[in-house]
């Protein structure tokens, strides 16, 4: 798979639909042809310490930022000028391509939830899951799959982590979601997960 888009959210606080932060990488025959990240002001609007602990923004950062709506909709105009994203109702279109995230469950949830959340129509985006991938391909090699553990054994340095689009752009960094089987999620139906074959030859790196 050389087409896709990878895509990270960060939440102000428990609730999936409070999107801080969105990322995204549309990636074109294995290349980033293009990036979008924006701040956003989050449903509900308030900050819980341990997800300011993880990404370091508050509401400083976001009382003057756009809502999702707004934000989604610069995505589309910016990300999407030749490609749609790959859904329920783009099935089958050439220029259909899918999201790409590590832990998917998490950022297919925001994504449903804030699409909710302003009552738009959530279009069943297929999501395929790196998180996934990585304990497949991996295995016991490494000491966790988090996405800084999985980037560093697949040669990148994830410095930025929990800024959503460095953490979009290391999806761009996993080989492996290029190749392989795919499987449907036993959870999620719409989530696809990776499969990965030896063949592929990533492996961790050696100390």
């Amino acid at each position: 798979m050389k087409d896709f888009i990878a895509i990270d959210f960060e939440t102000a606080n428990e609730c999936a639909s409070s999107v801080c932060s969105l990322g995204a990488v549309l990636v074109r025959d294995g290349e980033i042809v293009k990036t979008f990240y924006s701040l956003i002001k989050p449903e509900p609007d308030y900050y819980k310490w341990f997800c300011q602990q993880v990404h370091g923004l508050g509401h400083e950062d976001t009382d003057d930022a756009e809502v999702f709506p707004y934000v989604w909709q610069r995505l589309e105009k910016e990300l999407l000028t030749e490609v749609v994203i790959l859904s329920e109702d783009t099935e089958g279109e050439a220029n259909a391509v899918p999201l790409v995230a590590h832990n998917a469950r998490f950022d297919c949830r925001c994504l449903r939830e804030v699409f909710g959340c302003y009552r738009m129509d959530y279009p069943e985006f297929v999501f395929h899951d790196t998180l996934a991938a990585s304990r497949r391909h991996f295995g016991d090699d490494l000491e966790n799959h988090q996405l800084q553990t999985v980037a560093a054994a697949c040669g990148y340095d994830l410095t930025n982590h929990h800024h959503a689009l460095a953490d979009a752009e290391a999806g761009d960094k996993f080989q492996f979601v290029r190749n392989g089987y795919f499987c449907v999620d036993v959870h999620n139906p719409k989530v696809i997960n990776r499969i990965v074959t030896l063949k592929d030859g990533f492996k961790p790196q050696t100390k």
